[in-house]
C-alpha cells in the first residue's frame, strides 16, 4: 500500500513538473509572426533633379547648353551634394543634363553614367546602387516620372518649365524597394 501511495505521489509530482515545463516551453516559444532580427534596414537614397537653366535663344536647338544662370545652379547643386557621400551619378544624354551633373561629378570623382528615362529599369537601378546615395539628373517631365516609378505610384506631376530647383528625395528600404521616405524640396539659386 505504501508503494502504491509513493507511486501516486511521485506521478503527481512528475505530472506537475511536466505541466510546469510545458508552460515554460510554450511561453518561451517564438511567435513566427514576430521578426527575429532587429537590424536596421539598408536605405538606398535617390536624389532626382532637373537640369539647370538652359539656353533658349535658339528654339530650333533640341540640345542646348546651360546659360550662365544654369552654370551657377549646376555649381549650387554640386555644393548641395558636397556634404553627401554620392556613390553614383546618372544623366540623360543631353548637354544640359550632363553639364548640370558635371560639377558634382568632378567634386565626388564619379563618372557620369547615361540613362534613358523611357527604358530605365528601377529594380535594376536599385540593385546596382543598393545602400548608396545616387544623383539622377533629368528633365521637367522625366524627373517626377522617375520618382513616381521608384515609389510605385503616381504622386508627382510634371514640373513647370521655369522650375529648375526641385529636388525629389526618394529613400527605399532594403532590396525590396519598400518606400521609406519621399519628399520634394526647392533649392533657390543664387541671385546676381
Amino acid at each position: 500500500m505504501n508503494e502504491l501511495l509513493y507511486i501516486k505521489r511521485n506521478t503527481k509530482w512528475q505530472l506537475l513538473i511536466l505541466l510546469m515545463l510545458g508552460t515554460v516551453f510554450i511561453a518561451c516559444k517564438k511567435d513566427p509572426k514576430t521578426p527575429v532580427s532587429t537590424k536596421a534596414p539598408v536605405i538606398t537614397t535617390f536624389y532626382l533633379i532637373r537640369h539647370a537653366e538652359k539656353d533658349r535663344s535658339n528654339p530650333e536647338n533640341n540640345d542646348p547648353e546651360l546659360t550662365q544662370d544654369g552654370l551657377g545652379r549646376a555649381m549650387l547643386w554640386a555644393n548641395v551634394f558636397d556634404t553627401l557621400q554620392l556613390d553614383a551619378i546618372y544623366s540623360t544624354d543631353y548637354k544640359r543634363t550632363r553639364m548640370t551633373a558635371a560639377p558634382a561629378s568632378v567634386k565626388h570623382n564619379i563618372e557620369i553614367q547615361l540613362y534613358n528615362p523611357n527604358t530605365i529599369d528601377t529594380k535594376q537601378l536599385l540593385k546596382e546602387n543598393f545602400g548608396g546615395n545616387v544623383l539622377i539628373v533629368g528633365h521637367s517631365n522625366t524627373t517626377p516620372a522617375l520618382a513616381n516609378k521608384l515609389i510605385g505610384k503616381e504622386k508627382y506631376e510634371p514640373m513647370s518649365d521655369d522650375n529648375n530647383g526641385n529636388i525629389y528625395i526618394v529613400k527605399l528600404a532594403d532590396s525590396t524597394g519598400q518606400v521609406a521616405q519621399t519628399r520634394v524640396e526647392y533649392v533657390q539659386a543664387y541671385q546676381n
